[in-house]
């Protein structure tokens, strides 16, 4: 793993994070705050705000990993980085949120509205995986 793997990881954590912000933190802050009672009090969950930065490194870093290895080739298209997006959205968020629609008491609105704002997060992070190129060659001086 190179130079160019880390910074690349680390714009996708903080990428990842801000969406996340504004999907959880202000797109459904209202639905969270309606049903509050499911889940823990601001001072409980701030004491583990720790995790959520492990888990956004863990989608940034994660995501570039598995980029540069379905797409060894320096160039791609627009179009590979939302399929990419849309695999990683499948095999991740959208069954976890179904599942946790299962088990917890949420409703079937807030379900779907946490789904579609998480699918769109994904495809705009697999577009910016194809904008920020993990796998392109390091740029030179000419000789």
């Amino acid at each position: 793993m190179d130079k160019r793997f880390f910074v690349c990881g680390l714009m996708m954590s903080l990428a990842a994070m801000l969406l996340g912000v504004l999907v959880h933190g202000g797109l459904l802050r209202a639905d969270y705050l309606a049903h509050a009672d499911l889940y823990r009090d601001p001072v409980e969950a701030n004491a583990r705000l720790v995790w959520i930065v492990v888990a956004y490194a863990l989608i940034g870093f994660g995501m570039t990993w598995l980029f540069r290895r379905v797409y060894p080739q320096p160039r791609v298209r627009a179009r590979d980085g939302l399929q990419f997006g849309l695999v990683i959205a499948l095999v991740s968020f959208l069954p976890w949120h179904l599942l946790a629609y299962v088990g917890q008491p949420l409703p079937f609105g807030l379900m779907t509205r946490q789904v579609v704002f998480d699918l769109l997060s994904m495809l705009l992070l697999g577009r910016l995986l194809v904008w920020l190129r993990p796998n392109r060659a390091p740029l030179s001086l000419p000789e």
